[in-house]
């Protein structure tokens, strides 16, 4: 079947196959060129204004009617890269394969791949609103924005002269039939020990201790579900079992990415051969009493212990207390909830990865809150563990967070256009997770901002998958909007 039939007979026909096209050119984060090339190509055909910066962000207008000169310039915003994972049984490329589309009931899906609906069909409204000679004569900004899933990089450098409006509609959540005015900004902590090795004697012996089963999840949007962060469960089950005898860790490492909750984790440590089978019935109780505190939320979790073979090198008793002592007490989870949105988590932090080298351990946090303050003293919270630890950090300037302000004008043109679509009103949210209008709003002042999309399920997974009548939706929503916003 060819990939250009899967979305035949969907609505609205402009956005769907500028989705299709889209997805057959390679776009993953960092690898941008040829979405970008295909872009000025489309501004040029189209005879439509367009400017680029450094980084690669490109802004697109078109003239703009008479009778809407006097309008306020809305500016819609969508990132072009996307998340490239996909099944172990796949075989694909992502530097040149496209994405191979399929219809599954209600939802459009990719083969074995992530799909790119984030940000994809934001994409996609964009072009289609350009193309159709029927909506393009709003006072409109289109910004299309680069590496947004590796760090927001095309908006925290974006060349902020390119842009006239003080509106900006953000296309890039996933939830249909819901606005959202609020997203975390982030900071992360790295924590460096020095660790001091020594031989271990024939008078050691090996154990290696494995935490896996957990279900993760996102660092930001899950945190609040209460999930087991396997980096925090190793680092107890080792400080109880040090509280009785003396250990030596050899090696540790958990967690992969930054914005993941870690759902493995491993140690290898060094007892004193005489305290071998006590120190495994003790890990032993250890993890049953892990199990028992967090079954009914991690019911996969499983703990493995075993002995190793004999030969390697230890870090000494004093440096594997201080990294203990360290991960014991840096926070992870929900540190404090929204004042301003109910059920909203405004500030929290990860505990994220745990990595060993060769004479040092490096431990990564990732922070987040909707308040500078708040995610000022998260960082300072790591910058006293590392100086009590006698650990060295470093830390990132980060990202700026959104506010909520549910008395924004453009939420209410967007409320009213949304209401007349849904029958009903919408529902108003803010995302503990990053948001290109955090930084587009830090950069641009006097911006108002808002952020709505399709409902998407499972981004960045090859579980992805979009919801075809909330894209439908989602259009109309737009639509309404900017009507509201160019009534005259």
């Amino acid at each position: 079947m060819s990939v250009h039939m899967v979305t035949d007979g969907l609505e609205p026909r402009g956005l769907w196959n500028f989705f299709e096209t889209l997805s057959a050119i390679p776009r993953a984060s960092g690898n941008e060129r040829d979405v970008l090339k295909y872009l000025r190509r489309f501004a040029r055909e189209r005879d439509i204004a367009w400017s680029e910066d450094e980084a690669g962000n490109i802004v697109m207008r078109k003239t703009v009617g008479r009778e809407y000169r006097d309008n306020p310039v809305v500016v819609l915003q969508s990132h072009v890269d996307m998340v490239c994972e996909k099944n172990s049984s796949t075989i694909h490329d992502f530097e040149h394969d496209p994405i191979l589309l399929r219809r599954d009931g209600e939802w459009i899906r990719a083969e074995g791949t992530s799909l790119g609906a984030d940000n994809g069909i934001g994409v996609a409204a964009m072009l289609a609103m350009l193309a159709d000679p029927d909506l393009a004569s709003w006072p409109l900004e289109y910004l299309f924005t680069v590496e947004e899933e590796i760090g927001l990089n095309g908006a925290r450098a974006l060349d902020t002269s390119m842009i006239e409006g003080k509106m900006l509609i953000n296309l890039d959540t996933e939830e249909g039939g819901a606005l959202y005015i609020g997203c975390a900004g982030g900071r992360d902590s790295d924590l460096f020990f020095s660790m001091n090795a020594e031989s271990v004697a024939k008078k050691l012996s090996l154990l290696r201790v494995e935490v896996k089963g957990l279900r993760g999840g996102h660092s930001g949007a899950e945190i609040h579900l209460g999930g087991a962060n396997a980096i925090k469960l190793l680092a107890r089950m080792l400080n109880m079992l040090r509280q009785s005898m003396p250990v030596r860790l050899v090696s540790i490492s958990g967690g992969d990415k930054d914005n993941a909750i870690p759902r493995e984790a491993e140690a290898v440590i060094a007892v004193e051969e005489g305290e071998r089978e006590r120190a495994i019935d003790l890990l032993r109780r250890a993890s049953a009493d892990m199990t028992e505190m967090i079954v009914n939320v991690e019911p996969a979790l499983r703990i493995h212990i075993e002995p190793k073979d004999e030969g390697f090198a230890s870090f000494d008793a004093s440096s594997t207390s201080r990294l203990l002592d360290a991960l014991m007490i840096i926070p992870h989870g929900v540190l404090a909830m929204s004042s301003v949105m109910e059920n909203l988590v405004e500030t929290s932090n990860n505990l994220s990865s745990i990595h060993t080298g060769e004479d040092e351990v490096r431990v990564h946090a990732s922070h987040r809150s909707s308040v500078e303050n708040a995610l000022s003293w998260v960082a300072e919270i790591h910058r006293s563990i590392a100086t009590l630890a006698c650990a060295g950090i470093e830390q990132d300037q980060g990202y700026p967070g959104w506010n909520p302000d549910p008395s924004s004008k453009l939420l209410a043109y967007a409320s009213e256009g949304a209401r007349k679509v849904l029958g009903r009103p919408p529902s108003v949210r803010a995302i503990h997770a990053g948001l290109e209008c955090g930084v587009i709003r830090e950069r641009v002042k006097g911006m108002d901002a808002i952020s709505m999309g399709p409902t998407i399920v499972a981004p960045h997974s090859p579980d992805e998958r979009v919801h075809i009548e909330s894209v439908k939706v989602f259009w109309d929503i737009l639509v309404q909007t900017l009507v509201l916003i160019n009534a005259r």
